[in-house]
């Protein structure tokens, strides 16, 4: 039996019409590897393009000096813009025994310069030489790296508290998306600058040398007051402290709140 073969197809797409496809057009084999145009530099280097506008974003982040330590708190929430999608972002990090960090700012960005932090602290490790990074270090090392890439016009967009404890004693600073940095008693990013902060110098002004349980219970009345507040806070928390024993971060806790005064706030 004879074969018949669609004579004017062929004549239209030509005579490799059925013949196999690549994997996809101009595209590698299977197997192989495959380098995508336009992205490399003129020198050769790769390149690659990321958002540089925040995504997902955490709110404020608190920090307090207390008589023998430092306290930080930041809450859990992940901001998708203005919908609050994801619940459990945790940005408050032990860094070694000595420090604590939190973070405010993009979720991504956080989590990019975190692997950074932890392959340093892997390293000291792996060295084995009975020196440990210490607070005012990695401080001064996050103003350094924020300001390299606030050159480069493109930011790491987040605000970090650095705590710990410095030759015995308690160490509190901050690090900005441009590399602005201070040292502080008491220390509140994003909308607590606005709020917080001015809870947290009144109680350290009238109480210098406040004990841990006095610190977390200001710190407590902050997170509630910025729940109350900020459209973009959470009641669920962590709260970190680092004294001469150790740093401990808590699990998630929850803001006590009470909304009965709500109908008397009008002007919103």
């Amino acid at each position: 039996m004879t074969k018949r073969v669609n004579t004017t197809k062929m004549a239209q797409f030509g005579s490799d019409a059925f013949a196999a496809k690549s994997f996809w057009h101009n595209g590698p084999a299977p197997g192989a590897s495959y380098n995508f145009p336009n992205m490399r530099s003129s020198s050769g280097e790769e390149e690659m393009q990321r958002s540089q506008t925040p995504i997902t974003t955490g709110t404020s982040v608190l920090g307090l000096k207390f008589d023998n330590g430092v306290i930080i708190c930041a809450d859990t929430l992940g901001s998708y813009g203005s919908l609050a999608r994801f619940r459990d972002c945790q940005r408050v990090m032990k860094v070694n025994n000595n420090i604590a960090v939190g973070v405010g700012g993009d979720y991504a960005d956080f989590q990019y310069l975190k692997r950074v932090i932890d392959q340093k602290i892997m390293d000291e490790h792996i060295a084995d030489d009975g020196f440990a990074l210490k607070p005012k270090a990695l401080y001064t090392w996050l103003t350094r790296v924020m300001y390299n890439r606030r050159n480069k016009f493109d930011p790491l967009w987040n605000n970090y508290v650095v705590g710990g404890m410095q030759e015995g004693v308690p160490f509190l600073g901050a690090v900005d998306l441009r590399g602005m940095a201070y040292q502080d008693r008491h220390i509140a990013t994003g909308y607590g600058s606005y709020i917080a902060l001015p809870l947290l110098r009144d109680a350290a002004d009238k109480n210098p040398n406040m004990s841990l349980q006095q610190a977390k219970e200001i710190m407590e009345k902050c997170l509630e007051v910025l729940y109350y507040r900020d459209a973009r806070s959470f009641p669920k928390y962590q709260m970190a402290i680092v004294t001469a024993e150790g740093v401990t971060v808590s699990d998630v806790l929850e803001v006590k709140s009470n909304w009965e005064v709500a109908h008397m706030i009008s002007g919103f």
